[in-house]
């Protein structure tokens, strides 16, 4: 049974290679560019099938700030399997964008992923990609995609937005949201929280509203004992430890531990575990096929009534509620809550 949880939360979703192809576009911002490619290089560094190519119209491309990126590939014939990121560029001379508009209508139509960030939206609106669609960019410059491409729903305060096969982001930072998002949805949540780690970023997954991954969230800190705690319950949900057995883990005592976690985190050692636990329950809940006998066990809960308490508790509808529809996220935790006893097992 530890084998089949270990396995879903390790394995990638969808285990195949992806051709992310960069479109550089001339007047292209650095941190638009840089933000997402840092992304995806760290992502194959822990191992994700990312082929990354940086293409173009032309053979190089100058940069809003001054410096040119050269060596660019011709652009290929899309594929469905394709990951296409188009950064933004500087606004001011967006009235004179040089999109190959026909490049990305091929890769929409043929079901390839398509990004943008920040200004980049405007190269997705000019090839006709935010026809009928939903859409963000940089708050700067909402008005005018509203007003330029009038059939596009252009949505404010987002980081991303995702309709289909395009997502676009409100630039800048958000491009990086963006595409830890897309790299949690290919790769999965642990490779992922390697990745935000790495880049020492904090990851709101969800570009809509205020919910964020647990697998990232309460990660913001550069301790590394409470991050090999914090991993080892990821990696362990269907597993009881206790605080002893985490604080060796951490090579702290029971005592200290207890405090460090919640100072770092901002909440105890019990409440993320339980938080890990309803995000595994959550996964879960889709399957048909399984009780909910079986989904407690494979997350560590004593049994099902114990699952439904805390479903109940943190997620604020039953079990039979939430499989009837989208099971959602729990809420956030609330850091006035007490202390974990320094003896007791998690959760």
């Amino acid at each position: 049974m530890a084998e089949l949880v270990l396995q879903r939360m390790n394995e990638p979703p969808a285990s195949r290679s992806r051709r992310v192809l960069v479109l550089v576009l001339p007047d292209v911002h650095a941190l638009d560019f840089g933000g997402p490619v840092q992304a995806v290089h760290e992502a194959t560094i822990f191992g994700a099938e990312y082929a990354m190519t940086f293409v173009g119209a032309h053979e190089r491309a100058r940069s809003a700030q001054g410096f040119t990126i050269a060596d660019l590939e011709p652009l290929p014939e899309p594929k469905e399997s394709d990951w296409i990121i188009v950064p933004g560029t500087e606004s001011t001379r967006l009235d004179v964008l040089d999109v190959p508009v026909d490049w990305l209508r091929a890769a929409e139509a043929c079901g390839a992923r398509v990004s943008s960030v920040c200004s980049g939206s405007f190269a997705l609106a000019q090839a006709g990609l935010l026809d009928g669609r939903s859409c963000t960019t940089h708050w700067k410059v909402v008005e005018r995609l509203r007003t330029t491409y009038p059939d596009a729903t252009v949505l404010e305060n987002r980081l991303f937005v995702r309709d289909g096969n395009l997502v676009t982001s409100a630039g800048v930072a958000s491009g990086i949201d963006m595409a830890l998002a897309l790299i949690e949805e290919d790769q999965g949540p642990k490779l992922a929280a390697q990745v935000t780690r790495e880049m020492v970023v904090y990851l709101r997954r969800c570009g809509d509203s205020s919910q964020s991954s647990i697998y990232q969230e309460h990660r913001s800190h550069l301790h590394q004992s409470i991050h090999r705690v914090q991993d080892w319950l990821i990696e362990h949900p269907d597993r009881l430890a206790t605080i002893d057995e985490l604080a060796e883990l951490a090579h702290l005592s029971p005592r200290h531990l207890t405090r460090l976690f919640r100072q770092e985190t901002g909440v105890t050692l019990k409440t993320f575990a339980t938080q890990v636990r309803l995000e595994v329950a959550r996964q879960l809940l889709t399957r048909p096929e399984l009780q909910t006998e079986d989904i407690a066990l494979r997350c560590g809960f004593q049994d099902a009534r114990q699952l439904r308490r805390l479903w109940k508790k943190h997620v604020g509808t039953t079990l039979g509620e939430t499989r009837r529809g989208q099971a959602p996220r729990a809420r956030s935790s609330d850091p006035s809550r007490r202390q974990d006893n320094a003896c007791e097992t998690l959760p």
